[in-house]
Order: structure tokens, then C-alpha cells, then sequence
């Protein structure tokens, strides 16, 4: 590695005008996508040529550009940090930032690795997939029970059904049908469209022009200042997670990869499945409160007053009858840092519909895009739209951190699937190798209650960082405490 570069001073690099970062700057290992968001957060675009190619290139063979996006959105998550430790170490270098391709890959496939006490889970639920309807094709997700049950009832079955029959149910209605009747009910089902078809909608055409990331700022809010810690950069911040999936939990597991403290919090109505809760819960604390019920709302609120970070991953909207829209959120919290992810976006008539990233695949076009005759629906090679997402938004959160404790004010930033989904569909891939690696695929195994769980390494390291995660604690198993 080259020694550290000289980088502005910490109000500077916050500061410094620039133009549109991009590809090709400086030689950077960072690309377009990676590019793209480092504007959005404001920051020096010189500050990017700190960040080396990925060596070796991680083997994530696609027609769009899905090796830049992870390696992209990898940098980013590191270098941010590595700016949060230049600014509590007080020196003006930043430490140069080196990827491993093939730790990259592993994380965005991380549930090709996943082994439970030696067993690899089901990730698909039987009605979870494409299905042919009377005109085309439909992607459904039913790995949630309570998905499944709404899928069953646009269709008009028991959960007794046999899956072939609601299979061949939906063969006999057409693909626009079944999705706003899905919309109506709260299933989770969406007609395969091609990328044309896509970008004429109402919801893409609310999000283009839009940034990756929207970054809003209030003046309210002294600087913090950071915590004393154990010398990791986020060491003594508190995050309060309200994420699910894929692409939250995987900015959450960032931040805490970084030293912070991320409590997750789930209702207790709504279980999360065990693998994916492992999968991505490494170095997190989990607990279950229910915000309807008076002394979980208490306790709840005193966590909240407490934290420095608030991140959700629910619909737009759907927090707010519990006065957690980030706006209500930050009026009542001066100097927090809130982070949202949806699968939609924040504006157009689908902002409120449930989605994850199979389902945002084949909605904008990436299915037929990946189709391998032109026809039959096909699939990124990992949940690159989730896992990009993810560390993009701990790259955000993280700038924002920075920006709080040497500015103050309060921080908002956001982000989704589908406004990703539509950039990454102008990015044709150039750097896919051509062949996979011989070499076994960086994982790591530690002991559960639940067994030995296997699962990759961090997709990044920092200086003088872990190579790799400490266990996850089973889900809904901590305190509703801070230390």
C-alpha cells in the first residue's frame, strides 16, 4: 500500500468545492456509482483517490456493471470511516484504502456461504420466484409468513392450498392484474417489466433525477463530539436499528463492524426469519419492543433520547402514526443522525409499497436485462441492489456522523432500491473476469447457540481493524439497553 495521502483539513474536506465526481477520477478505484453518492454526501472528490482498484476483481458475472457497484459502495463504507479516524486521531492524512475482491464477492453472496450447524438454510420460500400469469410473467416474495397469507388472498386460497394450484392460478390473470391486487392486500407480487416499460412508469419517472442519496441538513443541534473509545473510529456511538432484510441490517453491521454500539429493534408481531437475522446481526445487539404498548414506547423513547443514530428501513410513511418520521424524529432530538432505506423511494404512488430487491429487479427491467434467452426473467448474480444500498447508506451515516461532531446540526439521509436500480441500468459491465476463482471463498465459522454458523468475512477491513466478525447474538435476545 502506499503511505497515507494528505487530505484537507476536517472542515475542508466537508467543505471543498468540487464538480461532479465520477469515474476516472485520478486514478481512483472508485467509479460511477461510487462517484455519484460521494457528491451527493458533499465531500472532496480528491479524497476518492485514496481508494486502490479491487485486487483481485471479484467474480460477480452480470451484462450491468454490478463489480464497479459493490466495489464501489465498499470503498465508500471504508474510506468514510477512515476520515472519522484521521478526525479523532487530529491528523490531516487518511489512510489509503485497499479492497479484497474476493472478500467483496463473498459478502454480496453471503447467502451462498451461510451454513447453521453445518446445514445450508432455504433462502426461497416455495412461493417466492417467477411465475408465469396469463401475459407474461410475475416476480413474488412470500418468505414472510404474513407475505405468504397476502399472496394466498389475491388469489382467493387457504393456506392449506397446494403451491402448484396458486401457481396455476396465477397462470390464468394477467400480470398488471395480480400486482394491484397485491398493492390492495399488502402482497408482495409485481409484473417482470423491461427496462423501457420501467422508466415510462409514474414511480421511475418520480425518481429520476433524483440523487442516490439525499442528504437533508437543520442547523439545530450542537456538535457532539466523540466519545472516548477503544480506538475503533465509530467506538462510542450509539445506533438505533429499526431495519430488516437485507440492505438496513447490512448498514447497521458497518457501523457496528466500526466500533458502534447498534441495538436492533424488531416488534414482536413480526419475527424475522433466523437465517437472514445471522446472516447479517454480526456485532449487533437485538431486542423486541412493542411500540404500541406503553412501557415498551417508554423504553423506547429513552433509548432514542440516548442514541446518535436512528436508521429504518420501513415504508415511507409507516412510522409515522408512532411519530418516527424523521422529520417528527428530529424536532424532538436535535443533533441525531437519521438514515432511511426503502425499496421504492420516498415520492411517486409506489413510495408506500412493500418491496425488496428480487422484486425491484424485476420490476425495472434488471430480470429481462439478465434474461438468458431474452424471454425467460433472470437475476443479478447476489442481492447487489440490497448489499450496495447497504453500504452506501453506512457511508452516509457515517459522513453525517463527521459532519455532526465538527459542525453540529441534524442529519437526514436516504436512499433506495429502485433509484439505484435506475442508475445501475445505464452501467453496462466492462470488468467482469471470465472465469470464477479456483480459490475458496473467504468465510469464517463461529459458535452459536444455535451451532456453528459459517458465514463470509467482512466485505472490508480499516486500520488496525478485525479481519473478521464476532458472533451474532441470537435474534431478539439483549436488553432494551444501553450499556
Amino acid at each position: 500500500m502506499a503511505a497515507d495521502t494528505p487530505a484537507p483539513d476536517a472542515v475542508d474536506w466537508l467543505h471543498e468545492e468540487h464538480g461532479k465526481a465520477g469515474a476516472g477520477m485520478g486514478g481512483s478505484g472508485v467509479g460511477r456509482f461510487g462517484g455519484r453518492v460521494w457528491d451527493d454526501l458533499g465531500l472532496a472528490p480528491g479524497l476518492l483517490d485514496v481508494v486502490a482498484p479491487a485486487k483481485p476483481v471479484p467474480y460477480l458475472p452480470s451484462r450491468l456493471a454490478v463489480t464497479e457497484l459493490a466495489c464501489d459502495s465498499v470503498a465508500l463504507s471504508a474510506l468514510a470511516l477512515h476520515l472519522v479516524s484521521a478526525d479523532r486521531a487530529g491528523t490531516e492524512s487518511v489512510a489509503p484504502v485497499g479492497l479484497d475482491g474476493d472478500r467483496i464477492a463473498a459478502s454480496f453472496q453471503s447467502d451462498r456461504h451461510l451454513r447453521i450447524a453445518g446445514e445450508k438454510p432455504d433462502v426461497w420460500a416455495p412461493l417466492s420466484g417467477f411465475w408465469r400469469a396469463s401475459d407474461g410473467w410475475v416476480r413474488t416474495h412470500a418468505n414472510y409468513p404474513h407475505h405468504e397469507r397476502a399472496l394466498r388472498a389475491v388469489l382467493g386460497t387457504s393456506e392449506e392450498t397446494p403451491g402448484e394450484e396458486v401457481v396455476r392460478l396465477i397462470a390464468k390473470r394477467s400480470a398488471a392484474e395480480l400486482e394491484d391486487k397485491a398493492a390492495e392486500v399488502g402482497a408482495i407480487l409485481v409484473a417482470v417489466r423491461r427496462e423501457a416499460t420501467w422508466r415510462a412508469h409514474p414511480q421511475a419517472r418520480a425518481l429520476e433525477g433524483q440523487p442516490l442519496m439525499r442528504v437533508s441538513t437543520r442547523p439545530e443541534g450542537e456538535p457532539r463530539g466523540w466519545t472516548e473509545g477503544d480506538g475503533r473510529p465509530l467506538a462510542g456511538v450509539r445506533v438505533l436499528d429499526l431495519t430488516r432484510v437485507i440492505a438496513g441490517p447490512v448498514a447497521a453491521r458497518d457501523l457496528a463492524f466500526a466500533g458502534a454500539d447498534v441495538l436492533r429493534v424488531d416488534s414482536p408481531a413480526l419475527p424475522e426469519i433466523p437465517w437472514q437475522h445471522l446472516d447479517t446481526g454480526h456485532g449487533k445487539r437485538t431486542t423486541v419492543l412493542d411500540l404500541r404498548a406503553r412501557a415498551d414506547r417508554a423504553t423506547f423513547d429513552d433509548l432514542l433520547a440516548r442514541a446518535d443514530v436512528l436508521v429504518t428501513g420501513y415504508r415511507p410513511g409507516s412510522l409515522a402514526a408512532f411519530g418516527l418520521a424523521p422529520e417528527d424524529v428530529l424536532d424532538r432530538f436535535p443533533g441525531l443522525v437519521v438514515g432511511t432505506v426503502s425499496a421504492w423511494g420516498e415520492t411517486g404512488p409506489w413510495a408506500s409499497r412493500r418491496g425488496f430487491d428480487s422484486i425491484v429487479q424485476a420490476a425495472s427491467g434488471i430480470a429481462l436485462t439478465e434474461s438468458p434467452d431474452g424471454h425467460t426473467p433472470g437475476a443479478l448474480p447476489a442481492q447487489a441492489l440490497d448489499h450496495a444500498t447497504g453500504h452506501f447508506l453506512a457511508a452516509a451515516l457515517t459522513a453525517s456522523l463527521l459532519r455532526q461532531r465538527t459542525e453540529g446540526g441534524s442529519h437526514h439521509v436516504s436512499t433506495s432500491l429502485a433509484r439505484l436500480a435506475l442508475t445501475l441500468l445505464t452501467a453496462p459491465s466492462h470488468t467482469e473476469p471470465s472465469a470464477p476463482p479456483a480459490r475458496p471463498a473467504p468465510t469464517q465459522t463461529v459458535t452459536t447457540p444455535l451451532g456453528p454458523l459459517t458465514t463470509a468475512t467482512p466485505a472490508f477491513t480499516y486500520a488496525n481493524s478485525a479481519t473478521t466478525y464476532p458472533a451474532p447474538h441470537p435474534w431478539s435476545s439483549n436488553p432494551a439497553t444501553w450499556p
